[in-house]
C-alpha cells in the first residue's frame, strides 16, 4: 500500500531548506526509498511549507527514516525551522490518476 508523509514546517530560510533537500537526494542515491517528493509554499503565508514524501510502503518509509543520510539532514532540517515541524503519516486509502 503507498504510503505518504506531510512535513509541515515554517522557515524563514527556504532557499537553505531547499539545499539540504537536494544534500539529501545526492547523498541517499542508490539507498533512498522515497519515490517522490513534492514542496508546496502556503499561497497566504510565505514562511509556511508543506512537504509531501511518497513511498512504496509505510516499511520502506521506516528503512528511509533509518539511513544516516536522512538522519544527518533532518537534524540541519530541524535547525532552519522557526518552530518544530509537524509529521503525518498517511497510508493511501484512494489514488486515482484525473
Amino acid at each position: 500500500m503507498t504510503f505518504v508523509q506531510l512535513i509541515d514546517y515554517r522557515t524563514t530560510q527556504p532557499e537553505a531548506v531547499d539545499a539540504l533537500l537536494t544534500q539529501w537526494i545526492a547523498d541517499s542515491g542508490g539507498e533512498r526509498t522515497a519515490v517522490r517528493t513534492r514542496v508546496g509554499r502556503d499561497r497566504h503565508d510565505p514562511q509556511h511549507f508543506v512537504e509531501i514524501l511518497e513511498f512504496r510502503s509505510h516499511d520502506d518509509a521506516v528503512r528511509n527514516s533509518a539511513l544516516p543520510s536522512t538522519n544527518g539532514i533532518h537534524e540541519r532540517f530541524v535547525e532552519l525551522c522557526t518552530e518544530p515541524p509537524r509529521f503525518v503519516d498517511l497510508d493511501v486509502f484512494r489514488e486515482e490518476q484525473l
